[in-house]
This record gives C-alpha cells, structure tokens and sequence, in this order.
C-alpha cells in the first residue's frame, strides 16, 4: 500500500509558475512510477506528465511539453512537477498517481494509488 500526499498548487498570472510536489509513503514507495493527471470539472482526466521509478523515462503530455519538468529526488519517494509558462487552460485539479513496474503509463485506469488532488488555477 502506497500513500500520495501532493503540495504546492494555488494561484498563478498567466505566463508565472508553480511547483508540485508528491511524497509517497508506506511500502517501498521509491519503487513506484509516479504520474500527474489533471481534472478539469465535466471532463475526464488528462495526463499531464510520468516518470519511471528510476526517473529514466520522463513521458508528457502534448499540452504541457517544453512548459513542465517532471523530476524526483534521490530518495525517489517525491516527485516534483515544475509548472513554467502557466496558461489559464492549466487551471485543473492536479492529481498524482502510482504504478509499480516499469513501463510507461499514461491512462488514468493504469494507475493503482492516487493523492486527493490539488488545486491549479491560473488568470489571464
């Protein structure tokens, strides 16, 4: 069993940033792929970013490339999601996800724990 507690969203001028954060916690929580996915009322999940568990493979979004850096420290058990470049349409609930194993997962049905989601909002 693997516990996400995200950190860092709130409120962002159009073209600012803002980092996320995600720690997990519980059993062998630096072995896990992590994920960020964002919400947005009526509409299903997006992904929005991934990295494998040894932060070899980085994967994002069409929407959020050369904007958003995905990174974990050395722990491996937080991962970080650096927002550059913020656009209103990135207002969204942020959610961080994880997966065992090694492969590349993108789907929200792929991902197995999920943290409570974190607010994003950003004005023009």
């Amino acid at each position: 069993q693997v516990q996400l507690v995200e950190s860092g969203g709130g409120l962002a001028q159009a073209g600012g940033s803002l980092t996320l954060s995600c720690t997990a916690s519980g059993n062998h929580g630096y072995s896990y792929s992590m994920g960020w996915l964002r919400q947005i009322p009526g509409k299903e999940r997006e992904f929005v970013a991934f990295i494998s568990w040894s932060g070899g493979n980085k994967v994002y979004g069409d929407s959020v490339r050369g904007r958003f850096t995905i990174s974990r420290d050395n722990a491996k058990t937080t991962v970080h999601l650096q927002m550059n470049s913020l656009k209103p349409e990135d207002t969204a609930v942020y959610y961080c996800a994880a997966r065992w194993g090694s492969q590349i997962f993108k789907d929200e049905t792929q991902f197995d724990y999920w943290g409570q989601g974190t607010q994003v909002t950003v004005s023009s």
